[in-house]
C-alpha cells in the first residue's frame, strides 16, 4: 500500500512539473534566454493602454536593447474578458515564435477593429481573420478556441501573476521582479532599463 501511494504522489509530483514547464514555454518571449536583465509585461488584449505601450515602448526596447542581446522580453496573459482570453488563445495557437510576435503586434494594431461589441463569435471571427493573416487556418484556429486545456493554462497563469505581483491594472511592468511604476514614456522606461544593465556590469553610461 505504501508503495502504491509513493508512485501516486510522485505522478502527482511529476504532472505538476510537466504542466508548470509547459505552460513556462508558451509565454512569448523575445530576447536571449540568459539575459540579465529581463522585462515581464502582463496586458489584457483588449487594453488600449497596452497597445499603446506595446507601439510606444516595446519597438524601442528592441531596437536599443533586445536585438543587442542586453534585455528579454516577455509578454503575459492577464485577460480582463472573454475577448482578451480567445486573443491570447489565438495568439498561442501559433507554433513560431516570430510569427506569434507578428500575431501580437497586428492585434495591437487593429485593437479598435476587432475588440468593439457583445457578440463574442463575431469578435472571434475578427480575431480569427488577424490570425490568418500570419499563416493560421481557420480549423485550427476553432481547434485552438475548443482546446479548454489551453484556456485553463492562461486563465492558471492570470491566478498566479496576480498572486505573486498583485496586478492591479493593465499593463503591469515587472523588470527583473521589481514594478515599473513610471509614465509611458520611452525616455523614464530607458533609464529605469539602464540602472538595471549597470547593476548587472553591462552598461556604463551615464544615467544623469
Amino acid at each position: 500500500m505504501k508503495k502504491i501511494i509513493k508512485i501516486f504522489f510522485n505522478f502527482i509530483f511529476l504532472w505538476i512539473i510537466t504542466f508548470a514547464a509547459e505552460a513556462e514555454n508558451k509565454i512569448l518571449s523575445k530576447g536571449k534566454g540568459d539575459a540579465k536583465v529581463v522585462v515581464k509585461v502582463f496586458s489584457s488584449l483588449t487594453c488600449p493602454a497596452c497597445a499603446n505601450w506595446h507601439s510606444k515602448i516595446f519597438y524601442q526596447m528592441k531596437k536599443d536593447f533586445i536585438d543587442e542581446g542586453l534585455v528579454k522580453f516577455e509578454h503575459h496573459p492577464f485577460p480582463l474578458d472573454l475577448a482578451a482570453l480567445n486573443a491570447e488563445i489565438i495568439l498561442r495557437c501559433h507554433v513560431d515564435n516570430n510569427k506569434r510576435f507578428e500575431l501580437l503586434s497586428k492585434i495591437y494594431e487593429k485593437q479598435s477593429i476587432w475588440a468593439v461589441g457583445s457578440d463574442i463569435n463575431k469578435i472571434n471571427d475578427s480575431i480569427k481573420k488577424i490570425g490568418s493573416q500570419v499563416g493560421l487556418g481557420g480549423g485550427e484556429m476553432d481547434r485552438c478556441l475548443e482546446n479548454d486545456k489551453s484556456q485553463d493554462e492562461i486563465l492558471n497563469q492570470r491566478i498566479e501573476a496576480q498572486k505573486k505581483y498583485k496586478i492591479e491594472a493593465t499593463p503591469t511592468v515587472i523588470i527583473n521582479e521589481k514594478k515599473y511604476t513610471g509614465k509611458v514614456e520611452y525616455f523614464k522606461f530607458r533609464k529605469e532599463i539602464e540602472k538595471n544593465l549597470v547593476k548587472n556590469g553591462l552598461f556604463k553610461w551615464n544615467l544623469k
